[in-house]
């Protein structure tokens, strides 16, 4: 997106504004409008992610079977005993 300050401080400037202040302000505008496109989610940064959290959802399942399994195996064992 390219935002032209020398256009919005000369419209800055025609409605009457001191035009010291309509540059600063034009710069001002400008640099809050700058995007950077690192921080943009791409279509394959969202497939990336989409990869990584089905690989954690594996894992998270495989650890709550294994903690089920020892559950389990405790409780047998305690009805065993007691």
């Amino acid at each position: 997106m390219t935002f032209d300050t020398l256009k919005f401080g000369r419209r800055l400037k025609d409605a009457g504004m001191d035009p010291r202040l309509a540059e600063e302000q034009a710069e001002a505008v400008s640099e809050a409008l700058q995007i950077n496109r690192e921080d943009l989610a791409t279509k394959a940064g969202i497939a990336d992610l989409r990869k990584e959290m089905q690989l954690l959802e594996q894992r998270l399942t495989i650890k709550l079977g294994a903690m089920l399994v020892v559950a389990v195996g405790i409780v047998a064992t305690l009805v065993k005993i007691l």
